[in-house]
């Protein structure tokens, strides 16, 4: 037979957009955090080889050549994280809502089964409730929703939380908890750790994230009943490897708290403000009350209905959060379009 007649008894699966956005997203990290290595490595040696070699004579000289070193476009993630958030405390009114309304990283729905899912991937199962940042600095924390608005103002056992008698720590010491507030229980339960007492964790993969998240958190006291200096309790969520007994606990294990769908986290994500494909949402019937729209007696109508929003690279998306890509318009079909309203 000859080569051109061989054919495959398959076909090859196409890749997905949502897999390639997801190695593109890994390797834009990975280049990253090289970038801000390299800079580091070079602002270092520029230093030591000016201190050590620039004559006496010409200390201006040194200074100016240190100050033209130039700053990477992409610099580490984790240091200027840092600094927003030290900034952000001297924000007020409209200013700090919006600030905080960008910080959270946002899941995409799951619309594939990732590569390696169960090499590469965590699942747990969601908390239903608000999401929200958790912020102890200077003896207070608060909690603020993805809106930006202020959720709780309280007392917690996380360092720098509550103003005790031996001091509300250090003035660098300050945590960042990515929560959701579950109502029932009066509990923050953490999804995540950004910072911790003054550690930027935003550089850190999710791997170590979840293992600092576990071992800190327990340490702190924060798990305790509520107290005095603590008024409501934390709790980390059970984390799984993403292999059949991990889905299976994730997806019919019991919780101390109402589900609302599974979350699948890439181990070697960073934590990235806004939507991102290294995070993913999965919601049926099983393991969410939310799945579908109910009318406003509580009842699910006969039809569900979908509202699509264009966008300006023709991509058509749902109203939800995250948004769904529903598919691409043709350029004929805009153009049409925009005919038809000139004529309305």
């Amino acid at each position: 037979m000859a080569p051109h007649d061989i054919r495959r008894p398959f076909k090859r699966a196409a890749i997905s957009d949502q897999q390639k956005r997801r190695e593109l997203s890994l390797l834009r990290q990975a280049q990253n955090r090289r970038d801000a290595q390299q800079q580091a490595r070079c602002l270092a040696s520029s230093i030591l080889s000016l201190q050590s070699a620039a004559p006496e004579s010409q200390p201006e000289q040194s200074d100016t050549e240190i100050e033209t070193v130039p700053e990477s476009e992409q610099e580490s993630e984790a240091f200027s994280k840092d600094l927003d958030v030290r900034q952000a405390s001297k924000l007020r009114g409209p200013e700090v809502r919006k600030w905080f309304a960008r910080q959270l990283m946002l899941p995409e729905w799951m619309i594939d089964v990732p590569d390696r899912l169960a090499q590469d991937w965590y699942v747990f199962a969601r908390p239903a409730g608000k999401r929200c940042f958790v912020v102890s600095s200077n003896g207070t924390t608060v909690s603020r929703q993805r809106n930006g608005s202020i959720l709780h103002h309280f007392p917690s056992a996380l360092p720098a939380g509550a103003k005790i008698r031996d001091g509300s720590g250090s003035a660098q010491s300050y945590c960042i908890l990515d929560c959701i507030f579950h109502e029932l229980d009066q509990t923050y339960y953490v999804i995540d750790m950004v910072c911790w007492n003054g550690y930027s964790l935003y550089d850190c993969t999710a791997e170590f994230r979840f293992y600092w998240l576990n071992s800190k958190l327990e340490e702190s006291g924060a798990c305790n009943a509520p107290s005095h200096y603590h008024k409501f309790r934390f709790s980390a969520v059970p984390v799984y490897n993403c292999d059949s007994s991990g889905l299976y606990s994730a997806y019919t294990g019991v919780v101390p708290y109402a589900k609302d769908g599974l979350l699948f986290y890439n181990k070697h994500a960073l934590y990235q403000t806004g939507n991102t494909p290294l995070a993913l949402v999965w919601k049926d019937e099983n393991c969410s009350q939310y799945v579908i729209d109910t009318d406003g007696k509580g009842e699910i109508p006969s039809q569900q209905q979908v509202v699509l929003e264009l966008q300006d690279d023709r991509k058509l998306v749902t109203s939800d959060d995250p948004p769904v890509l529903f598919g691409c318009l043709d350029g004929d079909i805009i153009e049409k379009m925009g005919s038809l309203r000139r004529l309305i």
